[in-house]
Formats: C-alpha cells, sequence, structure tokens
C-alpha cells in the first residue's frame, strides 16, 4: 500500500515539474512583450512631448529647438501645434479657446484654432501672448548686451546732412542708426538713406534682385510735347444751310414733285405747283395795272403801281421769271409752280398731292451737304488751351474715312450739366456728299506745341494723389525716391517742371515700389516723430 502511495507521489510531482517547464517560456515571453510595450510607450510620450517650430515666412524651415532661426530670412521660428497628442489636445482645450493667434503679417486675420494659416498671406498664424513674450524675452537680451549694435542705438543728430537708417521690414517701427536684426522676428535691417528734407529715400537694390524684378529706365530728356486731346464727336447737319419751304398763301397742292426724304435737289428744280385765290387774285392786279400804265401813256402813278403790283407778287412767292412771263403773256396761272432756290437734301417733307396747306404749314425743309459739322465733347479740365482756329483731324471708322482735316469753327459758351464737358463744333467740308449725318467720329485735336521742356516716359510717375513720385537711378547703382512737380501730360509723356534734372535716369517699370513708398513713408514719419530702438 505505500508502494502505490509513494508511485503516486511520484508520478504527480513528475506532472507539476513538467507543467512548470512548459509555462516558463511563455511566462518570459510575455515579460519580453510588456517590456517592449513599456519601452515604445516610453518613447511615444517622449516624442508627443517633443515641440516643433516653424518659420511663419518659410513654412517648411522646421526645428525642435526653441530659440532658432530661419536660415532663409533669420526670423525666429514659432511653436507649431503638435495634433497628434491626443493628451494636449484634451488638456489644453480651454486654454486653446482663449487664446488668439494672429498673423504677423496682417493683425487683423485672428483665430482661436492653434496651427491655423492666414487667408491672405499662408502664414502660420501666430499666438498674441507668444509674441509678447518672444519681444519681451528678446528685447532685455538686446537691451543687456554689450556687443549688440541695437543696444548701442542712439537717435540721429537733427542736421542737415542725409541720415542712415535700418528698418526692419515686417515691423516699420523698429528702426536703428547701425545694422543689426529686428528684436522681434529676427530679420536683418534694411538699409534706407534720407534727406535732410525728408523728400529723398535712398533704396539700396543689388543687381540679381534688379534682374528679377525686371526694372527698366529712361533719360529725362528734352522734348517738344504738342497739346493733343482725342475725344469722340457726332456728324450733323450745317444748320445755316438748312432751308424751311412754307407757302405764303393758303391753296392746295395740285402736282408734288417730290416723293420722299433724302431725294437729292438741284436749284430751279419743280418742287409743287398750287391753286391758290390769292395768287390769282395777285396776278389779276398786276396784269390790271399794266394795262391802267399803258392807257395812261406811261404815267408816273400808274409806274408806281405795276412795281408795287410786281413785288406783291415776289414776295407771295413767285420768281423774277414768272412775273416776266406773265407781262408778256397777259395769261394768268391758275397752278402756279414753285422752283428748288438752292441744291440740297430733302429733310422733311410734310405735305401730299391734294393737301390744303396755309403759309405756317412747313411743305418741306431741304439741307446743303456740301458742308457739315462735328459736335467732339472735351473734357472740363482740357478747355484751358482751346482756342478757335486749332487744326483738327476726324475719322469715322464705320465709313472707312480717315484724316478728314478741319478747324474748330465756335467753342460754345457753356458746359453740359450732365457730362461735365465742353462741346466744339468744327466745320467739314463735305464735296462729295461721304459724310453722313448722326455718324459718330474720333477726333483729334491739336494744340500749340511746348518746345524744350524736360519729359519723362508717363508710367514712370508714382501719383499718390497728394503729390508725384519718381525712382531716380543714381550713377552707385542705387535708386532714390524723388518728388516732382509735373506739368503738361500728352502723347504718354509727361512734363517735369521741377525734381530732376536733364539725363538722370528714372524706373519706367516696377509697380511693387507703389507699396514700397507707402511703407517707407510710415517709417520716415515714425523717424520724424522720434520712434527709435
Amino acid at each position: 500500500m505505500s508502494q502505490v502511495n509513494s508511485n503516486n507521489r511520484g508520478q504527480k510531482l513528475a506532472y507539476l515539474l513538467s507543467l512548470f517547464m512548459v509555462a516558463t517560456p511563455q511566462l518570459g515571453h510575455t515579460q519580453a512583450l510588456e517590456a517592449k510595450a513599456t519601452q515604445s510607450h516610453a518613447a511615444h510620450e517622449h516624442q508627443v512631448g517633443e515641440k516643433t517650430y516653424v518659420c511663419p515666412m518659410h513654412p517648411e524651415e522646421t526645428s525642435h529647438e526653441p530659440g532658432s532661426r530661419c536660415p532663409k530670412c533669420n526670423m525666429f521660428l514659432v511653436e507649431q501645434a503638435n495634433d497628434t497628442s491626443e493628451t494636449s489636445e484634451t488638456t489644453g482645450a480651454a486654454e486653446h479657446e482663449a487664446t488668439t493667434y494672429v498673423c504677423p503679417m496682417h493683425p487683423e486675420e485672428t483665430s482661436h484654432e492653434p496651427g491655423s494659416r492666414c487667408p491672405k498671406c499662408n502664414m502660420f498664424l501666430v499666438a498674441e501672448e507668444e509674441e509678447e513674450s518672444t519681444s519681451t524675452k528678446a528685447q532685455p537680451e538686446m537691451d543687456h548686451s554689450q556687443h549688440d549694435p541695437l543696444a548701442q542705438a542712439k537717435p540721429a543728430p537733427l542736421t542737415g546732412e542725409p541720415s542712415i537708417k535700418y528698418v526692419c521690414p515686417m515691423h516699420a517701427h523698429i528702426v536703428s542708426d547701425v545694422p543689426g536684426t529686428c528684436p522681434i522676428c529676427g530679420m536683418n535691417l534694411e538699409k534706407v538713406e534720407m534727406s535732410a528734407d525728408s523728400q529723398q529715400i535712398e533704396i539700396d537694390v543689388s543687381g540679381s534682385m534688379q534682374q528679377a524684378l525686371a526694372l527698366k529706365v529712361a533719360k529725362a530728356e528734352k522734348d517738344t510735347l504738342w497739346k493733343f486731346v482725342q475725344t469722340v464727336g457726332q456728324i450733323g447737319y450745317d444748320e445755316s444751310q438748312i432751308n424751311h419751304v412754307h407757302a405764303r398763301v393758303n391753296g392746295w397742292i395740285e402736282k408734288l414733285a417730290i416723293t420722299s426724304v433724302g431725294d437729292k435737289i438741284t436749284k430751279g428744280q419743280l418742287l409743287y405747283e398750287i391753286y391758290s385765290p390769292d395768287l390769282i387774285n395777285a396776278q389779276d392786279d398786276y396784269l390790271l395795272a399794266l394795262s391802267s400804265l399803258q392807257s395812261s401813256k406811261e404815267s408816273r402813278n400808274y409806274q408806281d403801281l405795276v412795281r408795287k403790283a410786281g413785288l406783291r407778287l415776289e414776295l407771295l412767292g413767285m420768281n423774277q421769271a414768272q412775273i416776266k412771263r406773265l407781262a408778256k403773256t397777259k395769261q394768268t396761272q391758275y397752278r402756279v409752280p414753285f422752283y428748288a432756290k438752292a441744291d440740297g437734301i430733302v429733310k422733311a417733307l410734310a405735305v401730299r398731292d391734294g393737301m390744303y396747306i396755309q403759309p405756317a404749314t412747313e411743305v418741306m425743309s431741304v439741307v446743303d451737304l456740301s458742308k457739315v459739322w462735328v459736335i467732339a465733347d472735351v473734357f472740363e479740365n482740357e478747355q484751358s488751351w482751346l482756342a478757335t482756329g486749332q487744326p483738327t483731324e476726324v475719322s469715322v471708322p464705320a465709313m472707312g474715312l480717315k484724316g478728314i482735316e478741319g478747324k474748330i469753327d465756335y467753342i460754345y459758351p457753356e458746359l453740359d450739366p450732365v457730362t461735365r464737358s465742353l462741346r466744339v463744333r468744327i466745320v467739314l467740308a463735305n464735296n462729295e456728299v461721304a459724310l453722313r449725318p448722326n455718324t459718330l467720329a474720333k477726333i483729334e485735336i491739336y494744340g500749340g506745341p511746348n518746345e524744350d521742356v524736360l519729359v519723362i516716359p508717363q508710367e514712370a510717375l508714382i501719383q499718390t494723389g497728394k503729390e508725384n513720385r519718381v525712382i531716380v537711378k543714381q550713377g552707385d547703382g542705387s535708386f532714390l525716391a524723388r518728388k516732382v512737380a509735373v506739368g503738361m501730360m500728352s502723347q504718354g509723356k509727361a512734363e517735369i517742371l521741377s525734381g530732376i534734372s536733364e539725363g538722370e535716369q528714372v524706373v519706367t517699370s516696377g509697380q511693387f515700389l507703389l507699396d514700397s513708398e507707402a511703407s517707407l513713408k510710415g517709417s520716415l514719419m515714425r523717424l520724424s516723430s522720434g520712434h527709435q530702438h
């Protein structure tokens, strides 16, 4: 019995030993996995806790070291929000909502979301607290450093000589008398030279930058400028050549020789025949006066009566040939014909065959198109040098006519109250009747010449509304912003009254100078008010 128990005890011990040997490798493997997971979690926590700093101007430039600068623009790198840390998002939600992020270039663009970009320049938005802390942190270092040139900057004396200043391109209120870097963004200060009268700003631009900006220059030279106006107008009738035809008696149109408006007529052509009792009575009176004169043996009283009777017929519309024919034939005409007194075109026709007319009735109007008027509109500010007799050229693109010479015949005494333009009348010869009234025309009016004046290309002017500036290229390759007084502008050129001399070169391209001028002007205004650092 004891031997059986001993055998059972030995079997149990062997079973436990084999079970321990099987479980030991699995336990070791589990411990190894746990140790590896612990190390990976620790590394992940270390990676999540590491901050990334990025350049606001060049987002591709990053670093994990605080206080680093961009190798391209020398600006301080700002902290970039880490979106991979779930813990930081949970713990810092309230702080992010309270923090305002602002664009360094456009302060009006703000957001409460970290990692946001400016919709205008695509720069990362910077926390206001961070920007202030960076500036506050950097400024004491600049103030306490004995070797930093900015710490030794002093206001320049107010002398009559030009002064050189160094301005931050990003923060115009950062100005120094010596070269250095901006304490806020770390950018290199740009050199700016200002003259004593604050009217000239010198700018140094490298040769490679000039090529990149495609700068072009032109010389200021003497030339002759013509006063020149290019405008539009409309061809119209010569109103002095319009003839209104009226019958001077009551009667009926028996025969109308004109059929429609626009018919061309010649002098002496039959226009219409009229039956009028008044004309018949006037002819009878004339024949009676002639008969009385013959029977009275050329009495002076009857001679005067015949003269008055003939004058009455003439005033009623009959011509001298008709009166002589009446005196010769002694026959009264019941249908009296009326003839055209001049060549022309029928402008209006108001009667037809059989119509009853009165002296107030306009039978037709006839206009002579051998001359036409062109009415041009000139702007109000160009009226000072207009005068009658000035030469003009008229072109009618619709009719293929160009270079028709004319002269200003009349300048109307008042301006149009709606368009604020002055009307000018030009008379043109139209012998071939090629110019048709109511057609639009292009007009060029030439004034007198301004000889031997200093001119530059008009595109070189920087017109700010308050003053005119030009950018002058100096002999050493630098550029100088200078105020100029401008006279007449014509034919793409501007007359310069003062500000530059003959032979100086002015920049004719590079519209970026307009914006640069505004920023430089603001910097100089701050200089004059004593805001220096």
